[in-house]
């Protein structure tokens, strides 16, 4: 945040906030620092400032596509921010040159040497990466294991070449203040080393060999941090961590959580790696224009086709739940057909798809409230079609979710039986083509419970143009 009191940070949240450029500076800032003194909090500082504000500041995989200002306020959005995303020829503020040159750099503040009686080197950020470390005479080789939200475990692995010096040499690896001792663990060879307190460096000097084999592993925390604001009316306004990553929950600006007096696991539960496979999107086609069934406000309606990594993708993807307790695991879609499902929208978890008490319109409600009307028998497509799919009431036998038989945005989406039906075209309006879902869980991700509705939560890096919120409420 610029031009700000350090200790009233809350009045700046639904202003321009994180410039690209100052973190750009303070990057430089702190591996200077580390170099001067280092001291392991400028490493974790660095750590966190890249992973957070740099890494999110670029649109997905698109080259020369930049953020100015990452905003932080409930509900933002970095499509909709003050500046927005620039575009690959044209949008050439301060931050394009700055962000361009910190994707170059990704790679130069990993390794720190040191001169000394045994050469020493410090490994500061685990990143997958290669060393070929001149005067230490050897080659280090660091492979990390993709970080995951439900193996909670920062996991490294460094094996050398050596140069055949027989020169003795220090290698000093950070143990981060985020991470615990509890099931923290590291081996040379096998053998257990002894592992400092978080916010220190293991130091391990040896003559190294091709044979050497030493791997660490750390237990990424969640926790929350309170905004930097010595006003007690804001000492509840907190964002979510786990380990250096800052989870965003995807929000239009809600963002009001019941803290539980339990322990931070009991109310912040991974998504399980197998969700991705159960995650559809239904489509129709009418003209010359692709339909999708979404989760409008709460009301289920056809929208026509979005792009992906926008609010509208996640809104028309939702998640098939099996309605029975066999927790069989599925290779293809077509899979699900045949057994009893419940639909959960892919942003909003915890709640279902369920026919309206009083009208014959599909709403989304609370998991806990709704009743059988909830699940539905996924069926070969009453079109006949070999793509199609329709969705029958479990509760109400031979009645069938369907469209208008003319179909435009905004329709809603209603339960229809066929004896009562007399509409033509209501075989291809019960009937959807059922694909793999627009959005798909961040392999870090996870289900907060909020106070009126649950959040999804994943890293701040990983949004395009959805909306989210990284500062929650926190109510007790």
């Amino acid at each position: 945040m610029r031009r700000s009191d350090p200790k009233r940070l809350a009045s700046n949240l639904d202003s321009n906030t994180e410039e690209s450029c100052t973190t750009y500076n303070m990057l430089k800032v702190s591996r200077h620092l580390f170099r001067w003194t280092k001291e392991i909090a400028y490493a974790d500082y660095y750590e966190r400032s890249l992973t957070n504000g740099v890494l999110g500041i670029q649109r997905g995989t698109e080259p020369g596509v930049m953020i100015y200002l990452l905003p932080l306020a409930p509900g933002s959005s970095k499509e909709r921010s003050y500046h927005h995303w620039g575009t690959p020829s044209d949008s050439f503020w301060c931050c394009y040159g700055t962000g361009i040159e910190s994707f170059s750099k990704l790679g130069d503040s990993i390794y720190f040497e040191e001169e000394g009686k045994y050469p020493g080197v410090y490994i500061i950020q685990y990143i997958s990466s290669r060393l070929d470390w001149k005067s230490g005479q050897i080659v280090v080789n660091q492979k990390v294991d993709p970080v995951v939200s439900w193996d909670p475990y920062l996991r490294v692995t460094l094996t050398f070449s050596s140069k055949g010096s027989g020169l003795t040499t220090s290698l000093n690896l950070r143990i981060p203040t985020w991470t615990s001792s509890n099931g923290a663990k590291a081996t040379l060879n096998g053998q257990d080393l002894p592992l400092p307190s978080p916010g220190n460096f293991l130091s391990v000097t040896k003559t190294w060999s091709s044979d050497d084999k030493l791997t660490i592993q750390l237990p990424l925390t969640l926790r929350t941090e309170a905004i930097q604001d010595d006003r007690p009316e804001y000492a509840s306004i907190q964002a979510i961590l786990y380990g250096p990553y800052v989870l965003a929950g995807h929000s239009i600006g809600d963002w009001d959580i019941t803290e539980s007096a339990t322990s931070l696991s009991d109310w912040i539960t991974p998504i399980p790696a197998s969700y991705n496979s159960q995650l559809i999107t239904f489509t129709q086609e009418y003209g010359n224009t692709k339909f999708v069934l979404t989760n409008s406000n709460q009301s289920i309606t056809m929208e026509k086709f979005p792009k992906s990594g926008t609010d509208a993708a996640l809104h028309a993807t939702f998640r098939l739940i099996l309605n029975d307790s066999s927790g069989s695991e599925f290779s293809s879609l077509n899979d699900f057909i045949g057994k009893s499902v419940m639909l959960e929208p892919f942003d909003s978890p915890g709640m279902l798809v369920i026919q309206h008490e009083t009208d014959d319109e599909l709403v989304v409600t609370d998991s806990f409230i709704a009743q059988g009307s909830s699940v539905f028998h996924l069926v070969a497509g009453l079109d006949g079609g070999d793509r199609t799919v329709s969705l029958e009431s479990e509760t109400y036998k031979g009645c069938f979710v369907y469209t208008a038989v003319n179909l435009q945005s905004s329709e809603s989406t209603k339960l229809g039986c066929i004896s009562e039906s007399t509409e033509a075209g209501f075989n291809n309006a019960a009937s959807f083509v059922i694909e793999k879902g627009l959005s798909e869980y961040h392999p870090i991700s996870f289900v907060a419970k909020g106070a009126n509705r649950n959040f999804l939560l994943a890293p701040l890096l990983s949004l395009r143009d959805e909306s989210y919120t990284v500062y929650f409420d926190f109510q007790s």
